[in-house]
């Protein structure tokens, strides 16, 4: 009983020391400026929405984080596309060199993404592409997709043969099998890896930040403009603003599709 309390406490220590930068980022989000930096601080002080309000009418909160959707939702979903059928192919068919396309795909994730960024910036200048949204969605596919192949891959290979050899058996080519057998099977799998995907492109910062200048730009740039007047202006109460609403949408998508997330974590724990 002793270690059980001791366990749980500890357990809710750590998580109040995760939560603790988040909570007080909220705290300051509701703050006027001269109650931020109070000693000793205060979570209670006079409630305002002038943060909110400002960055909202002033800054273009509102089409930054509708082009973070556009892009995360376009990113994720040729990702998937192309990173689960890769990874289908590398777990099942029986290839010269798979092991070695598999190790490649693998240590591309290796490559610091400012090699990459610089070169693709020169491209989409030189063909007119630069602050549009297909540029920074493949930008984007160029980190998803090795991420989306070796997860699913890690998947496929826990399924049993033998689905698919009997659809096949059935008549199916091996692209139906994979369509109506082997995706309806792997969906836990498959949203869990969409979770991950999107998060990391929502996220996302250096690519958006070299390759859009105002039509495509994204959150995270957005703040990155708003922290480097913060430092001139001292405008933090905004800043946590939006850093509130970059947050709050990830949290509320989690939190919606948690159940699908654990049990995709826990097939791919258990399968195999």
């Amino acid at each position: 009983m002793v270690r059980r309390y001791a366990a749980v406490t500890g357990a809710v220590l750590v998580t109040l020391a995760f939560l603790f930068p988040v909570l007080y980022m909220v705290s300051i989000s509701f703050k006027l400026p001269r109650d931020i930096f109070t000693v000793p601080p205060r979570w209670l002080s006079e409630f305002t929405l002038d943060n909110y309000v400002s960055y909202f009418q002033q800054a273009r909160i509102l089409p930054r984080i509708i082009n973070t959707v556009i892009v995360a939702a376009g990113a994720s979903a040729i990702s998937m596309v192309a990173g689960s059928m890769a990874g289908y192919a590398l777990s099942r068919l029986r290839m010269r060199g798979a092991g070695v396309v598999g190790g490649l795909i693998l240590a591309s994730r290796a490559v610091p993404p400012i090699a990459l960024v610089v070169p693709l910036f020169l491209v989409a200048r030189k063909l007119g592409l630069t602050d549009q949204y297909i540029t920074v969605i493949l930008a984007y596919v160029t980190f998803l997709v090795p991420y989306v192949v070796w997860l699913m891959r890690a998947f496929f290979r826990g399924l049993p043969k033998e689905l698919e050899e009997a659809a096949m058996i059935d008549g199916c080519s091996r692209f139906g099998a994979f369509f109506r057998i082997i995706v309806p099977t792997s969906l836990t799998g498959l949203v869990s890896t969409l979770i991950f995907c999107i998060i990391l492109a929502w996220e996302e910062l250096l690519f958006a930040l070299i390759l859009t200048n105002d039509r495509a730009v994204t959150i995270p740039v957005a703040i990155a403009g708003i922290a480097a007047d913060t430092e001139k202006g001292g405008m933090w109460g905004p800043l946590a603003a939006v850093g509130v609403l970059t947050v709050l949408p990830v949290v509320v998508f989690a939190l919606l599709v948690q159940k699908y997330l654990i049990k995709g974590l826990a097939d791919g724990a258990t399968k195999g």
